[in-house]
């Protein structure tokens, strides 16, 4: 499923009316959505998704640190044998 339709057209549509009921109570259209989202589950499934990313990235940079070492001890090695 991709980004567009993670929600049903229903809650999407309950979502947009929520923000347009209650807008003029925020100093903001984006004040008004960040206070709405939680309560149709939105920010929880948002968290969690950058939660995952953030893992997968630091992950990905511990690799890429290990080969950067592995690969700098190579070249020393190499000089070193020259």
């Amino acid at each position: 499923m991709n980004k567009s339709n993670k929600f049903s057209p229903e809650v999407r549509e309950r979502a947009v009316r929520m923000v347009q009921e209650h807008r003029g109570e925020y100093p903001s259209l984006w004040a008004a959505i960040e206070s709405i989202a939680p309560k149709i589950g939105c920010e929880a499934q948002r968290v969690k998704d950058l939660e995952r990313e953030v893992r997968e990235l630091r992950k990905a940079s511990e690799i890429l640190k290990l080969a950067s070492a592995f690969f700098a001890q190579a070249v020393l090695d190499r000089r070193i044998k020259s």
